[in-house]
């Protein structure tokens, strides 16, 4: 385990990361409006779009009782000419179907143009967050990738913007009809009789009690049942991600119970705030349940109609009328919830792009190849990785770093590649500080090779010519054979055309000296290698250190020492501990140190 995985393990955020909001962090109401205010910010380049399509929704919802006006017209036309034995008037019956069927289109019309709107919104909605996701991920400092949690960023990335992407495309509508087409109608049937109008709201009060009870603290706990959802989410990526190590040492159990754990907790939560609301949530569905309502809407408008106070068409209309009020409190319902999981997605979202970015406005060149650190200090929030490090690095030579899990010298390294800027003191590469290289400028300049080479699922081509996009097939070829590595890209289907995951899986090997030829297509005269051996087959580690000798000639090279093999021919030894240097000297000056001399020890079996 490097420093910078030990790190990555303690690590609550990166230093460049966004501010932890510590009150939203421990208070589930702060959260829930510091959501609420996320999906505000979040979408105000459509606000005008959401907004429009409100009205259009409150408008669809509204012309919902023109349906029910003109029914109710031709009921008594039917019904008149069916008291007096007559038929009805052709022209009268057919210019109120037309009526109706105008009205139904003119509904479905304006409902159309209204989801149309929302979902415009929508497209240009995830297009501006997917762009800025891009810009602030691929301008974020890279130790701010290996100390954030991969599963919340996923989250982010994926689910959370689905959830942000449902309230857009739907909720604006469907939220404003299902209190305007309730209402419309529930006036209407005041007008009709406002005997009627009672028996069809005549359970809401009880429902509205209820509900209000059961909605109380609604926003704090979905915020933090949203929390223990992220944990769980987390903790599973995590233990799916590492699976093949913990199984090959037998930790399964171990590494499973944070999962276990997190899960529990989230099961607790839900049952002890669930239990009680889904005996109230049940009582409540009953009470404007459709058949409880159809059957007071009708019983008593039957007495009203038996007393000759309203027809029997009125009676019918107000009662089918009624039967709006379920399916509007539902959608109300389904929606608020929508809102609720969009605000703490939004949140998330909102988190993500608030990364600060490493300074990029540098325009100075390095003049040579020399290293020069000069009184470091590096922090992962309050632990101290670096504390007033200095070292000089002559071009053109190789210095090794070496020290315990957790000296920091996995840190050190990473920040010559500029992964993160240092907490105090300067790196310069060639004469230059760091900070003031552009990041194209200084990546042709510092390479690196690190133990997990992290090849994309892009063809063989793209992945030894992802620093030199423009090369050509020769210098690519060139850098495969330097790399030890043209012979198993000739063996593959489609040669350099080859996708990686999909044609292709590479070994361990394999994949180092791909990823090693990469390096040596970019040719950099500074080098930053964290032990590309480690972890790689005995069969395969000649043929990857055969390359790496290849690689480093003429290059200052820093390399992150955890073998002896690895420090064999190197000019300078740094050794760390506690993220000081405590030992600098060549191989030869340094071979009686205490840290050397253990390094150098066989290992016990052997």
């Amino acid at each position: 385990m490097t420093d910078t995985d030990e790190h990555e393990a303690t690590a609550s955020s990166s230093p460049s990361g966004p501010p932890a909001d510590t009150t939203a962090a421990g208070d589930p109401r702060a959260a829930h409006l510091a959501g609420q205010r996320a999906f505000k910010e979040l979408t105000a380049p459509i606000r005008g779009s959401m907004m429009l399509s409100r009205v259009l929704g409150l408008l669809y919802g509204a012309l919902a009782v023109a349906p029910y006006v003109i029914l109710v017209q031709l009921g008594e036309v039917l019904l008149a000419a069916a008291r007096s034995g007559t038929s009805p008037d052709r022209a009268e019956v057919m210019t109120l179907l037309m009526w109706l069927t105008g009205a139904f289109g003119l509904r479905y019309g304006i409902y159309f143009v209204a989801l149309t709107v929302t979902h415009f919104a929508d497209v240009r909605f995830g297009h501006i967050v997917r762009s800025r996701m891009v810009g602030v991920l691929s301008a974020a400092p890279l130790a701010w990738f290996t100390s954030t949690n991969s599963g919340a960023v996923r989250k982010a990335i994926q689910d959370d913007t689905h959830d942000v992407h449902t309230v857009i495309a739907h909720a604006p509508v469907e939220s404003a009809a299902a209190v305007s087409a309730p209402a419309s109608l529930l006036i209407y049937a005041f007008v009709v009789d406002w005997r009627l109008g009672l028996l069809s709201i005549a359970t809401l009060p009880i429902y509205g009690l209820l509900n209000a009870w059961m909605m109380r603290d609604m926003g704090e706990k979905t915020a933090e049942m949203d929390r223990h959802l992220t944990r769980v989410s987390s903790t599973m990526v995590e233990f799916v991600s590492g699976i093949s190590v913990v199984k090959a040492f037998g930790t399964v159990g171990r590494s499973h119970e944070r999962f276990t754990r997190a899960a529990e907790d989230f099961s607790r939560f839900y049952v002890d705030w669930c239990g009680p609301l889904l005996k109230g949530s049940a009582l409540g569905q009953a009470t404007v349940s459709p058949s409880l309502i159809l059957l007071i809407s009708t019983a008593g408008g039957s007495a009203l109609a038996a007393s000759g106070i309203v027809s029997p068409v009125q009676v019918i209309t107000c009662a089918l009328i009624a039967l709006v009020i379920p399916a509007a409190i539902e959608v109300l319902g389904t929606t608020t919830w929508a809102y609720q999981i969009a605000g703490a997605a939004a949140l998330r979202i909102v988190d993500l792009l608030s990364v600060t970015p490493l300074p990029a406005e540098g325009s100075s060149v390095p003049e040579g190849a020399d290293i020069e650190i000069d009184g470091v200090s590096f922090s992962y929030g309050a632990t101290l990785a670096l504390d007033d490090v200095s070292l000089t690095i002559p071009e053109g030579s190789v210095t090794a770093l070496v020290g315990s899990s957790g000296s920091g010298k996995s840190t050190l390294a990473t920040l010559v590649a500029r992964f993160a800027d240092p907490d105090s003191g300067n790196v310069r590469i060639g004469g230059v500080d760091a900070r003031d290289i552009a990041p194209d400028v200084l990546y042709r300049h510092v390479s690196f090779v690190l133990q997990d080479p992290q090849l994309l699922d892009i063809s063989v081509r793209d992945n030894i010519a992802l620093g030199v996009p423009d090369a050509s097939d020769e210098a690519v070829w060139e850098a495969a054979k330097a790399a030890r590595i043209d012979d198993y890209v000739r063996s593959l289907p489609r040669g350099l055309d080859t996708v990686i995951g999909e044609d292709a899986h590479p070994s361990g090997g394999q994949a180092q000296r791909i990823a090693i030829a990469r390096a040596l297509l970019v040719d950099a005269p500074i080098l930053v290698l964290d032990e590309a051996t480690a972890f790689t087959d005995p069969e395969a580690e000649a043929d990857i250190q055969a390359a790496l000798t290849r690689l480093v000639q003429g290059k200052t090279v820093l390399v992150i020492a955890h073998r002896a093999a690895s420090i064999a021919g190197v000019d300078q030894i740094a050794i760390l501990d506690a993220g000081r240097i405590i030992a600098l000297g060549t191989p030869d000056e340094l071979a009686d140190h205490p840290y050397m001399r253990r390094m150098s020890a066989p290992a016990k079996g052997h």
